[in-house]
């Protein structure tokens, strides 16, 4: 086992997919000789060649379209799209097409497609770099949206989106591309879809949270742990299908809960976390659950990032509030 990043997790399980599986093809902007615009597909185009590894125009939406039809052919494409903020021009073939092929076939076609999204702040991009929609991805029928953070689920959670019959949008916070490095083993391995994580168990306050949002709860920890309070963490690692009843045994465990994501607040998917907690835990509530977001606003510009997303010392304030009740 090394100590790898979440880049180098990424890549070697498409590595280790594409060595298995020949109807694995790679499919994006600049993802061959370039490998891509984080380097995720860096030297897989000289491994494998370009039939496999195919650099493609930029037209996201027909990029969408030929893996649709590749993946009802029999092959298994995995598409890279550059930036979240660039995946808009292929809902309609994600929302049309891609996630109602398995109903609209009535069962004689599916679309094992993942399309891998870097997505989310923290790097001070331009415009359009930073998005992070999850919330309507989720609310897309027939696609399963997935997101890792850590390494070690990178790689697993992967190589089973690449293995799943029905399509994954895969999505990559790129803030903790490089900044988090952990032990993984170097054979195949898989992650299960639909699985939340418990990252670390405490009496106090559930915290669920994803993506690189993740770090930020475990450096509040940190903070409420010289306090005396102790957080139950959920990783949800999945967001479509969503772990509730993960959720819920947590909620009923602590009795307090925060949501934590970088997304707009209102119509986030902290709201819809919410609404299962109400429905299935409230009376195991002993305070208003709280979200810690980011704000109904265009994402900013580089220079006031650092006050849109949540940080470790929202998060504890959050946590605090809800103890406080």
């Amino acid at each position: 086992m090394e100590k790898r990043t979440l880049v180098e997790a990424l890549n070697e399980a498409l590595r280790l997919e594409m060595a298995a599986d020949e109807r694995v093809i790679l499919l994006g902007e600049d993802i061959g000789k370039e490998g891509g615009v984080f380097r995720v597909t860096e030297g897989l185009q000289e491994r494998f060649g370009a039939a496999r590894v195919m650099d493609t125009p930029i037209a996201e939406s027909g990029l969408v379209g030929m893996a649709i039809g590749m993946a009802i052919a029999g092959l298994r494409p995995v598409v890279e799209i550059q930036f979240m903020g660039f995946l808009y021009p292929a809902l309609d073939q994600i929302i049309n097409h891609l996630g109602r092929m398995r109903n609209r076939s009535r069962g004689r076609f599916t679309c094992p497609v993942v399309i891998r999204v870097p997505y989310g702040g923290g790097i001070r991009p331009p415009e359009h770099h930073s998005e992070s929609t999850e919330a309507m991805l989720v609310h897309t029928p027939g696609i399963q949206v997935v997101v890792p953070a850590t390494p070690y689920d990178a790689k697993g959670l992967l190589i089973s989106a690449i293995r799943s019959p029905d399509p994954v949008i895969f999505l990559e916070p790129k803030r903790i591309y490089r900044a988090v490095r952990q032990e993984i083993p170097d054979e195949p391995y898989t992650v299960p879809l639909g699985k939340a994580r418990l990252v670390q168990e405490g009496n106090d306050v559930t915290v669920i949270a994803w993506g690189s949002m993740l770090h930020e709860v475990l450096q509040a920890a940190e903070q409420l742990a010289a306090e005396g309070i102790t957080l139950d963490i959920l990783d949800l690692r999945t967001l479509s299908p969503m772990d509730v009843p993960a959720i819920v045994a947590s909620v009923e465990k602590t009795g307090r809960a925060v949501v934590v994501h970088e997304a707009p607040r209102t119509c986030g998917l902290g709201a819809e976390i919410v609404a299962q907690i109400n429905e299935k835990a409230l009376l195991a509530l002993e305070a208003p659950v709280e979200r810690v977001t980011g704000f109904d606003t265009v994402f900013p510009l580089p220079q006031l990032e650092k006050y849109y997303l949540p940080n470790a010392e929202r998060i504890a304030q959050a946590v605090r509030r809800v103890l406080a009740f």
